[in-house]
């Protein structure tokens, strides 16, 4: 499977931002114990968030047009 740099630059470049705005989001507003107590579970907590980001860049991934 040949990979295609554009899909590639686009989609590193969204999950950078993404990834950088969930830790500041979890980190500074929500507060990182306060999702495991809720959550019960630092395994829950760390899957949820990673899931947060890779499925969304995934979808850019799949969705940005090579020209």
């Amino acid at each position: 499977m040949k990979l295609k740099k554009r899909k590639i630059k686009h989609a590193s470049i969204f999950m950078l931002c993404w990834f950088a705005f969930l830790v500041f989001l979890v980190d500074g507003v929500m507060k990182f114990q306060t999702l495991v107590d809720n959550f019960g579970s630092y395994a829950w907590t760390e899957t949820v968030l990673l899931l947060l980001v890779i499925i969304p860049t995934l979808i850019v991934y799949k969705f940005t047009e090579e020209k």
